[in-house]
């Protein structure tokens, strides 16, 4: 999963990174309100964890600001305020799960995944020509093959899918996949885009391909019945 944190704490931060990413999840991090309202709205996150006292807006509020700007992805609170009261609003405010502080963990990442996986269903597969993306179990389907991907792998091709014929900057697919403080080499994403190449290829998707954009990144293009 790719992962938004909006929680100021810092020992809370480094052990949530620390044991998310040990499960292989990206994880982006905002420590304050106002950078957690754009990032939220600007990126494509498969959950968000959310804290409610935050820095200059609110964990509630923010929330409000979410869901009335027309943003979907699910939202779990992660908040020492565990009264009745305090659970009712956050739901009502358009969160989708609640789970106080101190907390266990592997509960965590349970509701995370059943999140996530809630998501995927209701949007369902992703069909780009004949080729299908399967969200739910991580596959790419085509004339009855199968290519599984990797965490990596999925979050890049779906980053590229999600935008058909938009050319897709490198920093931004790197941020899509590796989080958004990624300093590693550059070059991991060509390598990522050749190891999806080589998949594409074994199922014979002839009418979709991934095509280099020089001095910006990557598209991904479609040719639908035929069409060229």
């Amino acid at each position: 999963m790719r992962l938004l944190l909006v929680e100021d704490e810092e020992k809370m931060v480094a052990l949530l990174q620390r044991g998310l990413g040990e499960e292989g999840h990206v994880v982006d991090v905002c420590t304050r309100g106002r950078a957690a309202l754009e990032l939220g709205t600007r990126e494509d996150y498969d959950v968000i964890v959310l804290d409610w006292s935050l820095p200059e807006v609110d964990g509630v509020t923010l929330l409000k600001h979410w869901r009335s700007a027309g943003v979907r992805t699910p939202v779990l609170m992660l908040t020492a305020r565990g009264t009745t009261p305090e659970k009712v609003t956050g739901l009502r405010s358009g969160a989708d799960d609640y789970l106080v502080k101190p907390f266990d963990f592997d509960e965590l990442l349970a509701r995370l995944e059943a999140l996530a996986r809630r998501s995927e269903s209701e949007g369902g597969p992703l069909r780009l020509g004949r080729l299908q993306l399967d969200p739910r179990r991580r596959v790419l389907c085509q004339g009855g093959r199968e290519e599984p991907l990797t965490a990596r792998e999925f979050a890049l091709f779906s980053a590229l899918a999600k935008h058909p014929g938009e050319a897709q900057v490198r920093a931004r697919l790197l941020a899509q996949a590796w989080g958004q403080d990624f300093e590693g080499n550059g070059n991991v994403l060509d390598v990522y885009v050749g190891y999806l190449r080589a998949k594409l290829e074994r199922l014979h998707a002839t009418d979709v391909a991934i095509r280099s954009v020089r001095g910006v990144g990557y598209k991904l293009t479609v040719v639908e019945d035929g069409a060229s």
